[in-house]
């Protein structure tokens, strides 16, 4: 069965996976004072997690507090594709799109280099 172009199946969000930077108090504070409202904290990991699902404005907003977290307090930020998990109901990238395409060829860690798949 083809997945219909709406479901979960055929989009991808992108996860934030956030790891704080050590630093002394107030700076501390200020670090997690711009996470917070963001992120979500995973004890088990000990990392913040955040979704992305449209580059709209406020997906370039959150975007833009992990850059400002990562350049003033030095914390760490990755950014990998993933499914669209069950609890999710923001906006996500189509497979099928140009980002969309993209984020699922970097999911694919077996691909080789530059190489999209075929449409």
């Amino acid at each position: 069965m083809t997945p219909s172009p709406n479901s979960r199946e055929s989009a991808w969000v992108l996860e934030a996976t956030i790891r704080t930077a050590p630093a002394a108090d107030p700076h501390w504070q200020e670090q997690l004072d711009r996470l917070r409202p963001i992120a979500t904290y995973d004890r088990e990991t000990q990392t913040w997690h955040a979704r992305l699902g449209a580059l709209d404005l406020a997906g370039v907003q959150l975007l833009q507090t992990l850059f400002d977290a990562a350049h003033i307090h030095g914390t760490e930020v990755r950014l990998a594709p993933v499914a669209v998990p069950a609890y999710w109901n923001g906006p996500t990238f189509p497979r099928d799109s140009e980002v969309g395409s993209l984020l699922e060829a970097q999911a694919d860690p077996g691909r080789p280099l530059g190489q999209l798949p075929l449409a």
